[in-house]
């Protein structure tokens, strides 16, 4: 069995980019998260946080990463939080979206989806 706990549309403003007026101001990100867990079963039977994620600490570390990388891509965004939620919170697997909208003026959003695993 595998359940999964989302946390969507956690805005983020960073230095994103590869131009160069891009490297002097920080742009919003939105990142969405898809967190595998074996199941959520033990932790609605008996009501407590101790048996799931802690989805505000993972979303906390996220914002702190997130605010204090400056990386060109949002390619690099999405696969250095993979390597951090899958290590830092003992995930066996992720998907992750990271969409800088605005980015192309005629378009409402750009994204990069990665799913990672520990194997």
């Amino acid at each position: 069995m595998s359940d999964y706990i989302f946390i969507e549309g956690l805005e983020v403003d960073t230095v994103i980019g590869v131009l160069d007026w891009e490297r002097e101001i920080k742009q919003r990100l939105v990142i969405d998260l898809r967190l595998n867990v074996t199941s959520v079963a033990k932790a609605a039977k008996t009501d407590d946080i101790r048996h799931t994620l802690d989805y505000a600490a993972i979303s906390k570390r996220v914002v702190e990463y997130a605010q204090a990388s400056s990386y060109q891509l949002i390619e690099t965004m999405a696969e250095r939080l993979a390597v951090l939620l899958l290590r830092e919170f003992s995930l066996a697997k992720v998907k992750i979206k990271v969409s800088k909208p605005g980015a192309v003026p005629a378009a409402k959003n750009v994204a990069v989806e990665i799913k990672r695993s520990r194997y």
